[in-house]
């Protein structure tokens, strides 16, 4: 199977053509492909398939395999496959989700896409459509309580996916791989959650960290991006207009207040093609 290897922001993941390829397990192929020393490597495996409503579709998967709703750093990257591959050649691109129809645009240099703007649809806050199990109309800096002893103020958020935004002092003297899992799973999330961290360090900018439900941490989460942007307005802690410092970059994030829809901003990058047999 042909295959090529890319990343937004430090978030990188398998891509197939679904247009020329035919992967008939592709969870079982996440799980063997996204293995950092056994497969090639990634935080899941994202496939590029013909769409009925739109340019094109994409399925994703995560490294264990579980089926993911959306992805915001995915999205870019496949439109900057679609693009610079000539499958669709497009500054203005529609992309099906399970979570609905995305659209994209592309900023174009020389050619080739260097940023994707997307449109990422409207949060959701409602606890039940998130989910999470809450019994208020939104979960805004609640105290929650694990197992291990540990309270955090939490803020739900969906972007397509349920996220859980907690804020703190000092983002990078967190030990993710302790308190990650343990809220990825908290019996109040019924489809587990991927986890932000965030520390804002001014009115327009954050440093976040991500704890992804199904990958563990990554470098970064585009819509864990958004949903924190959303957080941080809802909690009084930030502006609309946000910078998203990740580990593996910068994205820029603008929720609007007319139309509730929230904008994210990244690049996309290859790193390589290769074959694989699975």
């Amino acid at each position: 199977m042909k295959f090529t290897k890319m990343h937004g922001t430090g978030n990188d993941y398998i891509y197939v053509n679904g247009f020329e390829e035919k992967l008939e397990n592709p969870s079982e192929a996440a799980v063997k492909l996204s293995d950092r020393r056994f497969g090639i490597g990634s935080d899941g495996l994202i496939l590029i398939l013909p769409s009925d409503v739109a340019d094109c579709r994409m399925e994703m998967f995560n490294a264990d395999g579980s089926i993911g709703k959306m992805c915001g750093n995915g999205i870019r990257c496949v439109a900057k496959y679609v693009y610079d591959r000539g499958l669709v050649k497009k500054d203005v691109l529609r992309v099906e989700t399970r979570s609905g129809v995305k659209t994209l645009q592309l900023r174009v240099e020389d050619g080739k896409v260097a940023s994707v703007r997307v449109n990422m649809g409207q949060p959701e806050l409602d606890p039940e459509k998130i989910p999470v199990l809450f019994s208020k109309d939104r979960m805004v800096d609640e105290e929650v309580y694990t197992p291990s002893g540990n309270v955090w103020r939490v803020t739900c958020v969906s972007m397509g996916n349920p996220h859980a935004v907690i804020f703190v002092d000092d983002v990078e003297g967190l030990n993710l791989p302790a308190i990650g899992p343990e809220m990825e799973k908290h019996a109040m999330f019924p489809e587990r959650a991927n986890i932000e961290f965030a520390q804002v360090t001014g009115p327009h900018e954050v440093q976040m960290r991500v704890w992804e439900r199904g990958s563990g941490e990554t470098l970064a989460c585009g819509t864990g991006a958004c949903a924190c942007a959303v957080a941080s307005v809802l909690t009084g802690k930030a502006d609309r207009d946000v910078t998203v410092h990740l580990r593996g970059g910068d994205l820029h994030v603008f929720w609007d207040p007319d139309t509730d829809d929230v904008y994210m901003e990244g690049p996309a990058a290859f790193v390589f093609d290769g074959t694989v047999e699975i």
